[in-house]
């Protein structure tokens, strides 16, 4: 009757990770926001850089016409592209948090496990992959 005990445990499904896998998540995830952080000064340092009289405005210039509005992109696609590194940013601060509540890495539609290939690649999913496609299919998100 012991070995029925046993076996059942080893078979039911896990409903969380282990505190050395949290480990290893964490990790992944601190290591992303250094870079995700470093990238995002950078976009708003271009949004920010508004020619106020620095150096730059010093210096010879053969700007064109199409040379400006190739700058007013540049700040218009770095605002866009901060705005997401600002959502990627706190979607990894949420995973951490996630982490210290011993709830990550658990699909929060089923409550299975999320694969750890899929946290390695995208550390923030609160998803499985079957639970995202089933909640594109009922057009929520």
């Amino acid at each position: 009757m012991e070995e029925d005990k046993s076996k059942s445990v080893e078979t039911a499904p896990r409903t969380r990770y282990s505190d050395e896998e949290l480990e290893e998540f964490r990790q992944i995830i601190n290591d992303m926001l250094v870079k995700a952080r470093a990238e995002y000064n950078t976009l708003r340092q271009v949004v920010m850089h508004n020619g106020s009289n620095d150096i730059d405005d010093t210096a010879p210039s053969f700007k064109t016409v199409e040379d400006d509005g190739a700058m007013q992109l540049s700040k218009e696609e770095a605002s866009q592209l901060a705005q997401r590194q600002y959502k990627f940013i706190k979607n990894l601060e949420a995973a951490l948090v996630r982490i210290e509540n011993k709830t990550y890495g658990v699909s929060r539609l089923s409550g299975k496990l999320i694969p750890k290939e899929r946290l390695r690649l995208v550390p923030h999913a609160t998803l499985t992959v079957e639970d995202k496609e089933l909640l594109e299919k009922r057009g929520k998100r």
